[in-house]
This record gives C-alpha cells, sequence and structure tokens, in this order.
C-alpha cells in the first residue's frame, strides 16, 4: 500500500502524519524542509526498539552531529526526573532552538520527549516517530505532552505541535497482541464517538488488524488519526469539544493509578474496560439505549477482548475507583466529569453529565446488572 500522508492543521500550527511501510526512509528529506536550520539532532530511542532501526536511523542522519540518548519507559520513568535527565543533555550540548529532537518509541516515549521539546529554552524542534500501535494512532497525533505525578496520570503537561510525525508501520511487526490490543482500543473508541460507518468496518475487519494485515491495519491507523485530527483541530488545548477524546478514559486512568501503573493492567486494557464501564453508565442515565451497548460488546466478545473489563463489573471494584476518579482532569468542581454515549458515532458534549460521588456509589449496583 502506498505511503499516505495527513495535514493537521489550525489557525496555528500546521505538520504531516505520514503513514506506510518504511516510512521512515522520508525522515531526511523531511528534516531538510521542515528544520533547515538545525546542526544537532538528539535520537533518543524508546529501549524496546529493535537495534536494527536504532542502525537504521544513526546511518540516514549522518549528515548530522548526534546526540544518541536511550530512554526506558514506563508509567514510574514518565516522570519529571526523566525529564530534567534530558534536559540537562541538551544543555550539556548546548543545543539551540533551531536543532531538533527526534523521539522513536511508545506513547510513554513521545509523551515524555514532547514535554521535554516544549519546555527546552521555551520550544525547540520535534519529530514524533511512534513505533507501537497505541501511539500511532493516539497519543503521538493532536500535540499532548506530559508526564506523571504522584497524584495521578498526565497530570504535568503542555500543547506542543511536532514538526512531523512519522507512523511506519513496519515497526508493528514485531509487536505482541496484548500491544496491538493497546493500539486497538482507541481505534475502536474513535469509531464509537464519531464515525458509525468506520464502526461497523471494524465489526468485519478488527481480526485482520491483529492479524497485522498491512491493508487493513493502515485503513485503521489513517481512519483513526483523520478522527482524531477533527477534534484536535478544533479545539487544539482541549477545551470542550477535545474532550469527548476522553470517552472512557476517566474509569480507565483510575483503573491504571488504582493499579499503581503495573504491568498488570495496559493503558488500552484499561480503556477497553472503561469504554464499556461508560456506555453501561450511559444506559443507566438513560443517554443511550441496551442496544448500543450489545453491538460494542459484541465486538468484544468476536475478538476475545471481554477479559479487560469482566473483572470490572461489580460495585465494590468500581467503589474503589472513586478516590482516582476525583483526581480526572476533566474535573473542575467536587463531581466527577464524564463523556457518555448517546448512540454509535455521538457522544455527549462535555461538562454535560457531572455525576455526584454517592450517586455513582448508587449507580455502581448497577452497572453490573445488564
Amino acid at each position: 500500500m502506498k505511503n499516505q500522508e495527513l495535514k493537521f492543521e489550525n489557525n496555528i500550527n500546521s505538520y504531516s502524519v505520514i503513514i506506510g511501510h518504511n516510512a521512515i526512509n522520508f525522515l531526511p528529506k523531511k528534516i531538510k524542509n521542515l528544520c533547515p536550520n538545525s546542526k544537532k539532532i538528539a535520537l533518543i530511542f524508546d529501549k524496546n526498539v529493535p537495534k536494527k532501526y536504532k542502525f537504521h536511523l544513526q546511518k540516514k542522519l549522518k549528515n548530522y552531529n548526534l546526540l544518541t540518548l536511550t530512554f526506558v519507559p514506563s508509567e514510574k520513568t514518565k516522570s519529571i526526573k526523566s525529564v530534567n535527565f534530558f534536559l540537562e543533555k541538551l544543555l550539556d550540548k548546548n543545543f539551540n532552538r533551531s536543532d531538533l529532537i527526534i523521539s522513536v518509541g511508545g506513547g510513554i516515549t513521545g509523551d515524555t520527549l514532547g514535554f521535554v521539546a516544549s519546555v527546552y529554552k521555551r520550544g525547540i524542534n520535534f519529530i514524533n516517530i511512534p513505533t507501537t500501535l497505541l501511539a500511532q494512532v493516539d497519543s503521538a497525533i493532536g500535540g499532548k505532552t506530559g508526564v506523571n505525578s504522584s497524584q495521578g496520570k498526565n497530570l504535568i503537561g503542555t500543547f506542543y505541535q511536532p514538526k512531523l510525525v512519522i507512523c511506519d508501520t513496519s515497526f508493528l511487526d514485531s509487536l505482541p497482541r496484548r500491544e496491538m490490543v493497546c493500539g486497538y482500543a482507541e481505534i475502536l473508541k474513535h469509531g464509537i464517538i464519531k464515525d458509525q460507518k468506520f464502526f461497523n468496518w471494524l465489526k468485519k475487519n478488527t481480526k485482520y488488524i491483529f492479524a497485522k494485515k498491512s491493508k487493513e491495519l493502515e485503513y485503521a491507523i489513517k481512519k483513526s488519526c483523520q478522527i482524531k485530527m477533527y477534534f484536535v483541530n478544533r479545539d487544539a488545548n482541549e477545551k470542550g469539544l477535545r474532550m469527548a477524546l476522553n470517552f472512557g478514559h476517566t474509569f480507565a486512568h483510575a483503573i491504571e493509578a488504582k493499579n499503581d501503573y503495573s504491568k498488570k493492567i495496559t493503558h488500552g486494557e484499561a480503556v477497553l474496560a472503561g469504554i464499556i464501564l461508560a456506555t453501561r453508565l450511559s444506559l443507566i442515565k438513560k443517554v443511550c439505549n441496551y442496544n448500543t451497548l450489545q453491538n460494542i460488546e459484541n465486538i468484544y466478545n468476536a475478538n476475545h477482548l471481554g477479559y479487560s473489563y469482566k473483572k470490572y463489573l461489580n460495585s465494590k471494584t468500581i467503589i474503589s475507583l472513586i478516590p482516582f476518579l476525583k483526581n480526572d482532569k476533566k474535573n473542575n468542581d467536587t463531581n466527577i466529569n464524564f463523556i457518555l454515549l448517546k448512540k454509535i458515532g455521538k457522544t455527549t458534549k462535555p461538562n454535560s453529565f457531572k455525576i455526584p460521588l454517592n450517586n455513582l456509589k448508587k449507580y455502581s449496583k448497577i452497572i453490573s446488572q445488564y
């Protein structure tokens, strides 16, 4: 399949997202056009990136003064401490704002290094090369950067758009199924919140995404990026419309925090659980109908994804999430701010469903009954 280029554009920023197999071969030409004054490049790799890609990129960028570094990504290293480490390395090598940082890795790596780029001398050129399906369809698109604190996930961050995003699907060849599930969770969410036609396509083609069939995989990535761009182009700084992208994430982030961001549950598995919990809450609030819930759960069952949410369908477990729900970034008072689902392709408006804690405790007893 031919490489595809999507354009992100709003009143302030514009950049391209290139999707395809071996798309990183475009990198040197793109740097020359986008960052013509760059002399130094900090090439920072997620430690999980196979060595062959490291050597390949180093060779392609041999005409630059390269600083090659490695980042060991985890929710615990996604921290101010790590940010400070990279800032000191850049300062030590006297990088200036016309130079360039390139992140090569998953979502944690891209989020952390995007934040580094945004605060280094108030902004240095940044290119993101996401290497996981999750990063390619979600975190690499939209310019949200950030790190975690002891109080919760992504509570320290900025909005900072890259110069370029390259989604090279060859990186996905070595990903285990659990990592593919992580990315698929966001792909499914995008279909649920914005595009019924795409959702129906996913009902037929999800098995091919997990089988890494290039045609279906690249189409799913492209559609996901387009849907996310639709929201980001209209609300770059998440003041309103873009908050719809958080569907399922209020519960998901609480699940991750409760598990201390451990490997017991991945972000994607938490999102899959959060989607079901948020849809069941939508049903309780009479926002959607039972067929909508059943339609979504059918995709889970057909693709062996039910494990992600079944352990969260009891009152005690949901109540145990409440202390973590209170710290969600969307909250602007003592109530929990949820994005709910009206039907496939349409959510409620941001800030229209703020649920008191006592009510949520009451609803937790009903969620498991559907």
